[in-house]
């Protein structure tokens, strides 16, 4: 059995106050004795002072400035400066997460059983607003996720990507870390190098966390257009093909862009738009169903996954660089 001396536990954080107490609570609270890194990327509000405030009851935690305020840096960061020889294997936690007692030792004993590179849990999505609650909804299904393993996954076994828990240290220090200079989709990035250096990940679907979803459609868009420029500066990075599920949002919205531009002259190219809006209609339709009458915002947060990460998508493309 893996010792809570060999595990180093790293939070990045970024004006976190609503969920770090939570998050944190979640882990130390049965598991004291655990080392747990906040690497705070500079935060303007309350985070830093609730972080220091629990040292008290929580002498293991400890605070990390992280200057690049990136979460890819401030990992990297925290595992240079305070990881000890005595630590094997590093855990990644979310801020926005809440964690069920023992996570981190059964990320670390599956890590050990697996023999991996690499151990990835999958995400089931709560919210804390009438909108989170419906993107919570909707982005474990297929049309919010594209069956990403990880999005509510039920299967353990291999995968290429995954929401990331635990990684031994070795791999982790023999392929670089994190690339530093990415702001979203870096966990994706460092799977993939992980691959090719020879390494593996393991799904372990039994191991679970709860995820707390953006509580507006603002804050929701603005998280799903850096993904999409992350996705494409992996792409372009390492000259990967896109797979289908990721090139579909992108088609569609250069698609109703086309239709709607043609619908001045044409109007019957303006069924496309209007059969999507449709869709979005039926799907906040099901949604009020489904969890009442938060569920009409499903369709909102849908649009906002799809095309708010196709334009970040496009818009990184376009650049033409990683």
């Amino acid at each position: 059995m893996t010792d809570v001396s060999e595990i180093v536990v790293v939070v990045p954080a970024l004006n976190e106050e609503r969920h770090i107490v939570a998050c944190l609570e979640s882990l130390l609270c049965h598991d004291p004795d655990l080392t747990v890194i906040v690497a705070d990327g500079g935060s303007t509000d309350r985070t830093r002072d609730l972080v220091i405030g629990l040292t008290a009851r929580f002498p293991n935690l400890r605070v990390h400035h992280n200057p690049a305020r990136l979460q890819s840096a401030g990992i990297n960061g925290a595992v240079a400066a305070l990881a000890t020889p005595a630590h094997r294997i590093v855990v990644r936690c979310d801020a926005h997460a809440q964690y069920f007692t023992g996570f981190v030792k059964a990320v670390a004993a599956a890590l050990d059983k697996q023999g991996v590179g690499s151990v990835v849990v999958p995400m089931d999505s709560v919210g804390d607003t009438g909108f989170g609650r419906a993107a919570a909804w909707i982005v474990d299904k297929p049309l919010g996720s594209g069956g990403s393993a990880h999005r509510g996954g039920q299967t353990s076994g291999p995968v290429d990507h995954g929401h990331h828990a635990g990684m031994d240290l070795g791999w982790f220090r023999r392929i670089g870390g994190y690339d530093p200079t990415f702001s979203h989709n870096e966990d994706a990035e460092y799977d993939h190098r992980l691959l090719q250096a020879g390494g593996s990940i393991w799904m372990q679907s039994d191991i679970r966390l709860n995820y707390v979803m953006r509580p507006t459609f603002q804050t929701l868009a603005r998280q799903y257009w850096l993904y999409g420029r992350g996705r494409a500066r992996t792409v372009l990075k390492h000259r990967m093909r896109p797979k289908l599920r990721q090139l579909i949002p992108a088609i569609n919205l250069i698609g109703m862009v086309v239709a709607l531009i043609l619908g001045l002259v044409w109007p019957w190219a303006l069924v496309w738009p209007l059969a999507y809006i449709s869709a979005l209609v039926l799907v906040s339709g099901a949604g009020i169903r489904a969890i009442g009458t938060d569920g009409a915002w499903a369709g909102p947060a849908l649009f906002a996954m799809h095309n708010f990460w196709a334009a970040g998508f496009l818009r990184q493309i376009a650049q033409g660089r990683a």
